[in-house]
């Protein structure tokens, strides 16, 4: 499908683009992750099993992963049949030598990892003088520990490749505003934001593009608890601008676009997909 085409005689490019200047057409092609191989950690359900489905749509053969057998069963069912190619790998993100393990049975099967979602994630609720030191340290290696440690593991095989690369890291509106109960999350969060430019600066000059998504408040079952408190759910509604709770659903076009050719130059940026809150006050 052909979205704009000024110069109808320009020589087509295999990258979605024709043209000289680099502008002459813009195919829908530059979404389509046909042909390549997507890791969604996390992906057993909830956003990270939303965002595996919406790759595989566009194309890609999904890596399943979750500490869960039984939930990483049940995703790969629910994802094939649904026409997506997919790879299961259960193993538990913090757990440095069972990423180790992992990654070295992708490498021995020829696996190549194109696409990586760092989107496994914990949260405790508590004000933080009741948060013990255990909790942060779990809090730390789940949500910003393990992101540097799988990133890396991707990046290198990436660069040894020399084709590129992409890496989505999960943010949150709390990578850059604070909320009350949620303070080791918020910071784990913040740090996301700050990897994601980390990486980029200096991995962007072997051609792989890596950025964040920052969810607003999302219809999960994390979230559970939050939308049955009537008041609290009442609250986001008023403090969203879209007046409502997002969808696990509507991460796929920003996790599609960060994952694609279409984000060629695109590099160490968080998009908030949070119906509007961090724009507002």
């Amino acid at each position: 499908m052909t979205v704009c085409r000024p110069f109808a005689d320009a020589p087509a490019r295999r990258d979605g683009w024709s043209g000289e200047a680099g502008f002459a057409f813009v195919s829908l092609a530059l979404f389509d992750l046909s042909g390549k191989t997507a890791l969604v950690t996390g992906s057993s359900r909830g956003l990270g099993l939303a965002i595996a489905r919406g790759l595989g749509a566009a194309g890609a053969r999904v890596i399943v992963n979750g500490v869960d057998t039984g939930n990483v069963d049940a995703a790969v069912q629910t994802l094939s049949a649904a026409g997506v190619e997919v790879i299961p790998a259960p193993f538990d993100v913090t757990d440095r030598e069972a990423v180790a393990d992992a990654f070295a049975r992708f490498d021995a099967q020829g696996i190549d990892i194109d696409i990586l979602v760092n989107n496994a994630g914990v949260v405790r609720r508590a004000p933080m003088v009741d948060v013990t030191p255990e909790e942060w340290s779990w809090i730390i290696d789940v949500n910003l520990t393990a992101p540097f440690l799988i990133g890396r593991l991707a990046a290198e095989r990436m660069m040894a490749r020399g084709k590129g690369g992409k890496i989505i890291n999960m943010g949150s509106l709390t990578s850059g505003l604070a909320r009350p109960t949620v303070g080791p999350y918020a910071v784990t969060k913040a740090g996301i934001a700050m990897l994601t430019r980390a990486m980029a600066a200096e991995w962007a000059q072997h051609g792989l593009q890596i950025n964040a998504i920052g969810p607003g408040y999302m219809q999960t079952d994390l979230n559970r608890p939050l939308m049955e408190d009537a008041a609290f759910s009442a609250w986001v509604g008023a403090r969203t601008p879209a007046r409502r709770w997002g969808r696990p659903d509507e991460l796929v076009g920003a996790s599609i676009f960060l994952a694609s050719e279409a984000s060629s130059f695109v590099n160490g940026q968080i998009i908030y997909v949070d119906g509007g809150i961090t724009a507002t006050v």
